[in-house]
């Protein structure tokens, strides 16, 4: 008996180690943003205030599922958005909180311009980096 109850509970704790939490772009959006300007490039840009489920999610490894949005082949820059290209946060449609910032492996596959795609990897949150974007997909990969 306590064998088995060993045995599950080794289980237990195995499974949590490499679960993943599903989110979605209402998850993410427990975020205030104020403007503020950089002197760094002598402009006003959106800094964010995390709330605190998405301070929950740092560093975790998360699934969300979303448009990929091709932002520079040459350099494998791609985004991840809640809405379509013609509709996302630099459309006008949405706010910062509507993108994540993809890290592929290189050998990654090729995607469309709006494919629905579902990755997996660890979330990062940035508040500070002006030159990335608030959420950030570490090791991204495609999740089935």
């Amino acid at each position: 008996m306590l064998r088995s109850l060993l045995l599950i509970l080794s289980f237990l704790v195995f499974a949590n180690a490499f679960s993943q939490t599903k989110i979605n772009w209402v998850t993410l959006s427990d975020v205030k943003f104020a403007d503020k300007y950089s002197d760094e490039v002598e402009a006003y840009y959106y800094f964010p205030t995390f709330g605190s489920s998405v301070l929950a999610l740092n560093n975790k490894d998360v699934i969300i599922k979303g448009y990929v949005l091709e932002i520079d082949r040459g350099n494998d820059v791609y985004i991840l958005s809640a809405n379509p290209f013609a509709a996302c946060f630099f459309c006008g449609g949405a706010g910062p909180e509507s993108i994540v910032e993809l890290k592929l492996p290189k050998n990654h596959p090729r995607f469309s311009m709006d494919e629905v795609v579902t990755f997996k990897g660890k979330l990062k949150l940035n508040a500070v980096d002006i030159y990335q974007c608030n959420y950030i997909l570490e090791n991204a990969v495609v999740y089935k």
